[in-house]
């Protein structure tokens, strides 16, 4: 299954170099548009690999279906989700599921077999209100800021394994201040001779299916929102309670070894199109492959764009007129690999979908 969704988000117009939403293509090449790596491009991508493929006479062995998803961005809940969930879904018999990946600064493509699951914490801690002159303990922007601070050291200890080389983006806990809420308002701001009795912070946490999640649940409800400190905790609708296995019991992971003739097809194909890839990462977000993962089905995220800056999400997003166009070829590859593969189940029925 070719999957890819078609909803981007937003961008702000005037920090754009050329317009995001009209798909300009400078004198060097670069196509400016939202959406040309996050991931219109994939799915343009699809469609022309199997156009030519169909052009040459190629006769598949198994079904390949190509799958568009309206709302990856805002979550995937009404698209993957319930498609994944769907008794259509379960009517394909799919063997494989293609998703997206990242852009890679060097010649080697990126390719991902699990990835980071959100967790969106909002911490809220209350106190008594008092006059802005007067110092006293645990008023609730006190417990906050010392939570806010335990979290940074948290984070920063996440982030030296980065910059030491010992761990990549995908491989760690990320954890992010989203937004900070207190004061009292004001017609023209906020009182300041008033300390207010609640205040609150969001927090933006990936937690990799590696980690231990029950013990940063833990430190959640022990360390950054303590009830004895006059705290509470939630997670939002996103949260994934991680359990680092999928429905039946196995790794939440694509594995990338031998076991796996899927992996070794996608590494053959893409090196007979002239490609290389990188080593297998662990996404360092969240995409739609998660809810079929979560099926025990093996999905990989790939995007053939090499020596392409990583710009999802950012002004001026891009993607080169060579790199697309070469992706074609290495799409044409890989499924034309896949498309090729008998695979047998454990009943002996014949796997002949894609």
């Amino acid at each position: 299954m070719l999957y890819s969704h078609t909803d981007v988000v937003p961008a702000e117009h005037d920090k754009w170099v050329h317009h995001p939403f009209e798909g300009h293509l400078d004198s060097v090449g670069r196509i400016y548009a939202r959406g040309s790596q996050d991931m219109k491009c994939v799915g343009m991508q699809y469609l022309e690999a199997v156009r030519r493929l169909k052009g040459w006479g190629f006769q598949p062995k198994r079904n390949v279906y190509l799958v568009f998803a309206p709302d990856e961005e805002i979550g995937g809940h009404d698209g993957a989700e319930k498609f994944s969930l769907s008794e259509v879904f379960q009517g394909l018999n799919v063997g494989i599921v293609l998703d997206e990946g990242l852009a890679s600064p060097d010649e080697h493509y990126r390719a991902f077999y699990g990835e980071r699951s959100p967790w969106w914490l909002v911490i809220k801690a209350v106190g008594a209100p008092g006059h802005g002159s007067k110092l006293y303990d645990n008023s609730a922007m006190e417990n906050l800021l010392k939570s806010i601070e335990s979290i940074r050291r948290y984070r920063a200890s996440q982030f030296d394994l980065i910059k030491a080389g010992l761990k990549a983006d995908g491989d760690v806990v990320s954890i992010n201040l989203a937004f900070l809420k207190a004061g009292t308002p004001s017609p023209t701001g906020f009182v300041m001779n008033l300390q207010p009795s609640e205040a609150e912070a969001g927090f933006d946490i990936r937690v990799p299916p590696t980690a231990d999640a029950e013990s940063l649940e833990r430190r959640i409800a022990e360390e950054w929102a303590p009830s004895w400190r006059n705290m509470s905790f939630r997670l939002g609708q996103f949260k994934q309670k991680v359990s680092g296995h999928d429905a039946s019991g196995k790794p939440l992971v694509t594995k990338t070894d031998s076991s796996n003739p899927w992996w070794a097809l996608l590494e053959n194909a893409v090196q007979e199109a002239g490609g290389k890839l990188g080593k297998p990462e662990i996404f360092p977000a969240s995409t739609d492959a998660r809810y079929f993962r979560n099926l025990g089905l093996p999905a990989i995220g790939f995007s053939p764009m090499a020596n392409t800056p990583i710009l999802l999400h950012d002004h001026n997003e891009y993607l080169h007129k060579d790199e697309y166009l070469k992706g074609i070829k290495i799409y044409e590859s890989i499924i034309k690999a896949y498309a090729s593969f008998v695979e047998h189940g454990s009943d002996g029925r014949t796997k002949d979908e894609l």
